[in-house]
């Protein structure tokens, strides 16, 4: 039996089996930054989206960039890019690493009721790209609550989720 399951008894059996299989937890239960130097670089993307429900004068407040802090979707473009940039600083036991690419996108469909968020995310590295990817919607998404929550209280950020992840050869 793992040292942790001993704790919290709903991870024993089946689920301790399969949470014992995550990379991140070493043997004794314990969380620990895997070891990736064994692995060949490869050109890794990613894609992910996101949305933020906002109602249609909060739309129009944004299109007319006339919210009183700014330009709303410039800001939240350059805060995913640069949250991106430092999702290992963010997240625990993300390695560091040095993109070569990523891009942050929004889409207002007919409905006029939400901002579609895609982030995409590209390295020649031996691990990761699908946090950095999540990292920059949810930031971007974060950046446009903040700009507006003082004209839209209902605002509700959804649907976060990895879209695509692939590597390649260099």
């Amino acid at each position: 039996m793992l040292p942790w399951t001993r704790r919290y008894p709903s991870c024993r059996g089946k689920a301790a089996t399969e949470m014992s299989r995550l990379t991140h937890i070493n043997a004794r239960g314990e969380a620990n930054m895997v070891d990736v130097s064994a692995k060949p670089v490869l050109i890794r993307e990613a894609l992910a989206c996101g949305e933020i429900r906002l109602q249609r004068a909060t739309l129009d407040l944004i299109e007319s960039q006339t919210v009183a802090k700014g330009n709303v979707l410039a800001a939240a473009r350059l805060a995913g890019i640069l949250a991106a940039k430092k999702t290992g600083e963010l997240i625990p036991l993300c390695h560091p690493l040095p993109l070569t690419h990523c891009e942050v996108n929004f889409e207002i469909p007919r409905s006029r009721d939400r901002i579609i968020l895609r982030a995409s995310a590209r390295i020649a590295a031996q691990t990761g790209i699908e946090m950095e990817a999540l990292t920059a919607v949810s930031v971007a998404a974060l950046t446009i609550y903040d700009m507006c929550k003082a004209v839209d209280k209902r605002m509700r950020i959804t649907n976060i989720k990895l879209v695509s992840k692939t590597k390649r050869a260099l």
